[in-house]
């Protein structure tokens, strides 16, 4: 795959599609707004670990069975939904709580739970594997070997790309809300548009249908 024209159309696609307001950008973006520079870091790299599981099932086949299976993308569609749900209303009920924490420990324990959240936000949305089943494929080239390798080379630098993207709106996004937040009636309020995000975003994964 030594064709520059072949990885200009690739990474141009991969860039396109990371820019795109889907809801892993949604969602670091609300975690970004709600906690911060490292929080949103910390969620883009959960959301993107939950993608590379995504693009291993798809090396493998294993996403082949949420698109062929009304049953099985049901069940991961309500589950990630029901999840996203919780995640809001936990969000809103805690809204404003977080300026107020001060022992050093908690960043610490906020940190795995925003990278974990991170990870099952991104595995629980079965339109993700769909994605990847669907986008890659139109890459692969028999020629240049295996299938399954070349799926999985490909699918991790869409992740690369992401990583990039997200890393980028994190950093800018916590640029114009570091000021913000030392305010305790705005921090309720970045809380509160992060509970209202996640919900939306839950309504709209359990309200989704099957490509």
């Amino acid at each position: 795959m030594s064709d520059p024209f072949f990885w200009m159309v690739f990474f141009s696609a991969a860039l396109a599609l990371n820019l795109s307001p889907g809801p892993d950008l949604l969602y670091v973006f609300s975690r970004t707004l709600s906690g911060g520079r490292r929080i949103g870091i910390i969620s883009a790299c959960g959301v993107c670990s939950g993608a590379l599981v995504h693009v291993v099932f798809a090396a493998l086949g294993i996403s082949a069975i949420l698109a062929t299976s009304a049953l099985a993308f049901t069940v991961v569609k309500y589950v990630g939904a029901a999840y996203l749900l919780y995640l809001g209303f936990q969000a809103l009920r805690s809204a404003g709580a977080g300026g107020t924490l001060m022992p050093k420990a908690v960043p610490q324990a906020s940190a795995w739970k925003a990278y974990r959240q991170g990870v099952l936000v991104d595995l629980l949305n079965p339109k993700a594997a769909i994605f990847f089943m669907a986008f890659l494929p139109q890459f692969v080239r028999p020629e240049h070997g295996a299938v399954p390798l070349q799926l999985l080379v490909l699918g991790v630098l869409v992740v690369v790309v992401a990583i990039v993207v997200e890393c980028a709106l994190v950093l800018l996004a916590a640029r114009a809300t570091t000021a913000l937040r030392s305010n305790p009636a705005v921090s309720q309020w970045l809380d509160r548009a992060l509970g209202s995000i996640l919900i939306g975003l839950g309504i709209r994964l359990g309200l989704s249908e099957r490509i």
